[in-house]
């Protein structure tokens, strides 16, 4: 069976290498599976094409039906696990997301979908047999072996505190070459590529770092200095004026916010459900429409 998973993977994914990233395991063990397959079948199943894996033929057909196969299995699982099919839906999310996105916005769910119970995990997940069963991420979109929807996209600004702002009033965008930067260890979420982005170069490498994008905009808050933001995840702190943008500039990032499941999921109609209210709730004025959608349903004026 773990072969002809192996196989299925191989097939799809057109790579040895992806396959054994998605399968978790190593790229001799995928090919060590082929190898054995091949032996015991009496015929090649892939050919070598540039970097990557062409299947022939034969694989496939082979490929097809263990898929179909997997998926009649995991509907069996699924019918005769009632308990599993009530649990909540375990998603796999980032804190700074689930904090200053999500949270302001889960009763919502709660009142217009009250049969989407989540349980939140802040880790990464490969949703294959990890107990997982979707993924909020921020990247390009492009996961092997996985269904994408896309949430928003994001753009990048400076924010720091009023009481910050006060003590060091700024004026021009070469003032924050002088400033206390805060940074974020992501790439994509850094100081030199907003810069490059206004036609500057890059501020001198220091300052403190932080892998968890809460804590830093909390140390901005806080006036410890100024924070590189994601527009979407400050909107509420930008509200209430606790976070500030000291200077209009900002860059477009290539990469943005991501629903990610596979299609194979025994719990799709509910993940499926759970995609529809997080692409509703992130459209303009997606949030006053959930709310009058609550409303109605609560029978409010």
């Amino acid at each position: 069976m773990i072969a002809l998973r192996a196989l299925e993977a191989a097939v799809r994914n057109r790579s040895y290498s992806r396959a054994a990233a998605e399968l978790n395991v190593t790229h001799g063990a995928v090919s060590q599976h082929m190898r054995r397959l091949e032996e015991q079948l009496g015929t090649r199943l892939f050919q070598r094409r540039g970097n990557g894996m062409e299947p022939l033929p034969v694989a496939a057909k082979i490929a097809t039906s263990v898929a179909a196969a997997m998926a009649l299995l995991d509907r069996a699982i699924e019918e005769a696990g009632t308990d599993r099919a009530l649990e909540p839906l375990v998603l796999s999310v980032e804190q700074g997301f689930a904090r200053r996105w999500l949270m302001p916005r889960i009763m919502r769910l709660r009142v217009g979908e009250p049969d989407l119970e989540l349980r939140l995990e802040n880790r990464l997940a490969d949703l294959v047999g990890d107990g997982v069963d979707g993924a909020v991420r921020y990247g390009s979109g492009e996961w092997p072996g996985c269904e994408t929807a896309r949430i928003f996209g994001v753009r990048l600004f400076p924010v720091c505190s009023p009481a910050f702002l006060e003590r060091h009033p700024l004026t021009r965008l070469e003032d924050l070459y002088d400033l206390p930067l805060l940074r974020h260890t992501h790439p994509l979420w850094s100081w030199p590529h907003w810069f490059r982005a206004q036609g500057m170069p890059p501020p001198p490498d220091r300052g403190m770092r932080f892998d968890d994008s809460s804590l830093m905009l909390d140390a901005a808050g806080q006036g410890v200095g100024v924070a590189l933001a994601r527009d979407r995840l400050v909107e509420r702190d930008l509200m209430n004026q606790t976070l500030v943008r000291p200077i209009a500039a900002e860059a477009e990032s290539s990469w943005g916010y991501f629903f990610v499941w596979r299609a194979g999921t025994p719990r799709l109609a509910r993940l499926l459900a759970l995609r529809d209210w997080l692409l509703a709730e992130a459209l303009p004025g997606g949030e006053q429409q959930q709310l009058a959608a609550i409303r109605e349903v609560q029978g409010a004026p």
